[in-house]
């Protein structure tokens, strides 16, 4: 009898361990994501991206203005999407 109780309580652990696993590499590859779009492209790339125009400006300063901004705001829907996703996989959803 304990030893039943103490596999379903490893496998849950495992579950768990798992679940947060996958929960941070979502996060992390967000966050990379995010820097690299808003620090990268609009801060140390953007020399290189002065030569392309968008909206009348170069792509550099439109990355800092309002490219990072709408990153953000996809990557906040995507995470939202794909936690939803993973809640299911591992039976931890909202009612």
């Amino acid at each position: 009898m304990s030893d039943q109780k103490s596999q379903s309580a490893q496998a849950q652990k495992k579950s768990d361990t798992d679940y947060w696993k996958a929960n941070l590499r979502i996060i992390m590859i967000s966050l990379v994501i995010w820097a690299l779009v808003s620090f990268g492209f609009g801060i140390l790339l953007r020399p290189m991206l002065s030569g392309i125009s968008v909206g009348g400006t170069d792509l550099g300063f439109w990355f800092a203005q309002q490219g990072s901004i709408l990153v953000f705001l996809v990557l906040i829907f995507f995470y939202a999407w794909r936690m939803n996703r993973l809640d299911r996989e591992f039976g931890t959803e909202e009612e």
